[in-house]
């Protein structure tokens, strides 16, 4: 009966806190993303293309972006080169909501949980901003891999380190460590 108890209240913490953060991104989005007559990405997606753009840019390579002026999402460009364009699901605010529903699913004190959202979200998001900046070189350098590069290697690389850090949670930080 307490193995029910635990799972039971385990899903009520990770899909209550999930529902919640969903519904404020939710919000967030309707306020911020304009889809009338001129299109512009919400702020955060505009963030993580200028990131990215800075990022490329940093290491030797001529990158630009502009607001796609036909669809919901910024243009990335490698030295003039149309490669990728970067939509509100490349921001990872959906995957850091994950991330956070599954911590707080497996609390473990309110200062410990914090900091270790914290922590966890800030590398998801700076992985990310490596992942856009690595996969648009790799489509530059590469394009005949564009669909293997998007739709497998960088989804597992965020996925993976999103798992890596529930993982480590689990073992170092819950109340469920052995």
């Amino acid at each position: 009966m307490q193995s029910n108890k635990t799972v039971i209240i385990f899903l009520i913490k990770f899909f209550g806190t999930y529902m919640l953060l969903f519904l404020i991104y939710s919000f967030y989005l309707s306020k911020n993303q304009k889809t009338a007559a001129v299109l512009a990405c919400a702020p955060i997606t505009k963030t993580v293309a200028e990131q990215s753009q800075f990022l490329l840019n940093s290491v030797g390579f001529n990158a630009e972006i502009e607001q796609h002026s036909s669809e919901m999402s910024i243009k990335l460009f490698i030295n003039n080169t149309y490669v990728a364009r970067v939509v509100e699901g490349c921001n990872a605010i959906s995957i850091i909501i994950l991330f956070i529903a599954f911590i707080v699913a497996f609390a473990s004190g309110l200062k410990k949980t914090a900091l270790y959202i914290l922590f966890g979200s800030l590398v998801i998001y700076f992985i990310n901003i490596v992942r856009i900046a690595v996969i648009a070189l790799a489509i530059y350098k590469y394009p005949a891999y564009e669909n293997v590069l998007h739709s497998i290697v960088f989804p597992g690389i965020i996925y993976g380190i999103t798992f890596l850090l529930w993982f480590i949670w689990i073992q170092k930080f819950s109340k469920l460590k052995g």
